[in-house]
């Protein structure tokens, strides 16, 4: 449970170094730092954020979450997201495959909590969500969006200079007060005690299906599989700095300028794997009814990008909503016909097999 006393993450697995981003220095404007999170996000696509200021609205999100996971399942089940591609909701265990073979299913749980709602509460946008939501959507679940966004923005104006685009360009197709499945999650897995499964993928490996990530972990487990590597390696968690990635949807919009890089999560290693993991996250998305393609007309910088990369198709043909609903709808265990349904839940991963 969150607040538990945690043995320190090992220093005898492999991991990938990560930049550390001072947040306060590139909302100041400084060239170097954000030369600096540039190079993170145009080459793995991960990095650290640190001095982010939502510590206190991630640690009410984490007992949010644990009070949430704590209702009977009879009672989270009434929340279940369903199989028709919608990601609001409550995901039970076992509800995704991880790989092609359909032969193991995934080992965690979460509750997601769409933006639109919490800023509109008590509106209901999308869906109602368990009474412990409810109690404290405005005081717990609307803050922590709000510092989430905030963040978003200040990085995505970042991009727009540093990609050629009119100012404001990607914040607007990420207006606040649009309808998009920008979303709060709270994960859960129990602890490993089988040794066997403690390779084993607990989800399945992705890249993110919308624009940027916003991940607050206390537990490893996160792990990537840079362009080039072919071994995966864990991400260390490090007390008081979020994770932040690039998804799907930003490195399209940026003709694969930003790099939204494959990563799984496994049970956390060593002593670690003998308690339950918990993660918090924020996915920003796109207004629904934007269409993911390169913006190759408000930028010369992504047309040249796109003009280099004949082989990869900048031109999805997808609304953000249609591209999310085919992913999600696609790992969904029960929507399984085949190897060819893990590859319609694919995204622009560079090893689309791996698992």
């Amino acid at each position: 449970m969150p607040g538990t006393t945690l043995p320190p993450f090992p220093d005898d697995v492999r991991t990938h170094p990560l930049l550390i981003i001072d947040y306060e220095l590139i909302k100041a404007g400084d060239r170097e730092e954000i030369d600096r999170l540039w190079e993170a996000a145009t080459t793995l696509g991960f990095w650290y954020l640190k001095n982010h200021g939502a510590d206190q609205e991630a640690n009410d999100m984490f007992n949010l979450g644990a009070e949430t996971l704590a209702l009977p399942l009879e009672e989270r089940l009434k929340f279940e997201q369903g199989d028709n591609g919608q990601s609001f909701g409550y995901k039970k265990v076992g509800a995704q495959a991880i790989d092609g073979t359909g032969k193991f299913v995934d080992n965690i749980e979460f509750i997601n909590v769409s933006k639109d709602d919490a800023l509109a509460y008590p509106q209901v946008v999308h869906l109602t969500y368990p009474s412990t939501i409810n109690a404290r959507m405005e005081n717990t679940v609307a803050p922590f969006v709000r510092k989430s966004l905030d963040v978003t923005y200040a990085v995505l104006n970042i991009f727009d200079e540093k990609l050629g685009l009119p100012k404001g360009t990607l914040e607007s197709l990420h207006a606040m007060d649009e309808h998009s499945a920008c979303e709060v999650r709270c994960t859960r897995s129990p602890p490993v005690q089988d040794k066997a499964a403690r390779d084993r993928a607990m989800l399945a490996a992705h890249t993110d299906f919308g624009s940027l990530t916003f991940l607050h972990n206390r537990l490893g487990g996160l792990q990537v599989m840079p362009p080039g590597h072919d071994e995966w390696s864990y991400v260390r968690p490090i007390p008081g700095h979020a994770i932040c990635n690039i998804a799907d949807a930003l490195s399209i919009f940026s003709g694969g300028i930003l790099q939204s890089n494959i990563h799984r999560v496994v049970p956390p290693p060593g002593a670690q794997a003998e308690h339950g993991r918990w993660s918090l996250v924020f996915f920003t998305r796109p207004t629904s009814s934007k269409v993911l393609r390169a913006l190759v007309e408000s930028s010369p910088i992504i047309a040249e990008a796109v003009k280099k990369q004949p082989d990869r198709n900048f031109e999805s043909g997808s609304t953000a909503a249609e591209w999310l609903a085919r992913r999600v709808r696609n790992q969904r265990i029960n929507n399984r016909r085949g190897p060819d349904t893990w590859a319609e839940s694919r995204g622009t991963e560079h090893t689309p097999t791996a698992a």
